[in-house]
């Protein structure tokens, strides 16, 4: 009767815990993204702009009543940031009332009867004191602003490197000389963008030089995956080759969720 052997090959074992350690890798590399994916907000989100609104609709803005009276404290407030003897239609929206009940074309100019606020004094062009004047603005609310004219609350609390890029709830509030419809505080939901000093090409570096002994994980902050590292020699060169291209490409980041400067 004839017998069948198998001959063992001491390789065999090795070969199979490369492609292991690779196949662990990849997976939570996978796991990551798809868990960034879906706690990412897709409900929430900013205001959107409207496609007929974009062609020229026309929109009602908000109507602002009228304050019946105002308080010696409020009015003190006010008044120390208003100029005194200055033209009309140049101060700042905080020393002025004006009338947003009107309908107008959204994105064409318009024009709004206004008036200064109790204590404040102003001229208009040609020199004379005016209780009511006439300010023109661009027909649109105070969240469709250009970014430069507003500004927001910053959040350092939020990821920065997530699969897919992370957003936070900030306030924004619209600057002094700057005239729109609406709220001038209100909430935008922005992408986190702050960075903790961290740089990519030193991490980078790291990762290349050094990166079989986890030094660009410990210089992250990521202690756990910089020992992991450490003590398998860089996961024997596999776990080195893709923290390399990980951190290339800008996936790895900071630990604390910053951006790199």
């Amino acid at each position: 009767m004839g017998t069948s052997c198998h001959i063992w090959r001491p390789d065999r074992g090795r070969s199979c815990k490369h492609y292991g350690i690779f196949v662990i890798l990849f997976m939570d590399l996978v796991l990551q993204c798809v868990n960034g994916y879906l706690s990412s907000p897709h409900i929430d989100q900013e205001p959107p702009y409207t496609r007929d609104a974009q062609h020229g609709t026309i929109i009602t803005s908000p109507v602002i009543p009228a304050v019946a009276s105002v308080s010696p404290t409020d009015e003190d407030s006010y008044t120390s940031k208003c100029p005194s003897g200055g033209q009309c239609d140049r101060l700042p929206a905080s020393c002025i009332q004006c009338n947003y009940q009107h309908n107008c074309t959204y994105g064409k100019p318009a024009s709004f009867t206004c008036k200064p606020k109790k204590g404040v004094h102003c001229v208009g062009k040609s020199g004379e004191q005016q209780s009511n004047f006439t300010l023109s603005i661009t027909c649109q609310f105070c969240w469709q602003l250009d970014p430069s004219e507003y500004r927001c609350s910053n959040s350092t609390n939020c990821m920065t490197v997530s699969c897919p890029r992370k957003r936070y709830n900030a306030t924004c509030d619209v600057l002094d000389h700057v005239h729109c419809l609406g709220k001038r505080r209100f909430q935008k939901r922005l992408f986190c963008n702050w960075t903790g000093g961290y740089k990519w090409s030193t991490a980078l570096a790291l990762s290349i030089t050094l990166g079989g002994f986890g030094a660009d994980r410990f210089y992250l902050g990521q202690w756990r995956e910089g020992l992991g590292k450490l003590f398998s020699f860089g996961g024997l060169g596999i776990w080195t080759l893709i923290d390399v291209l990980l951190i290339g490409v800008g996936y790895v980041g900071p630990a604390d969720g910053s951006l790199y400067i």
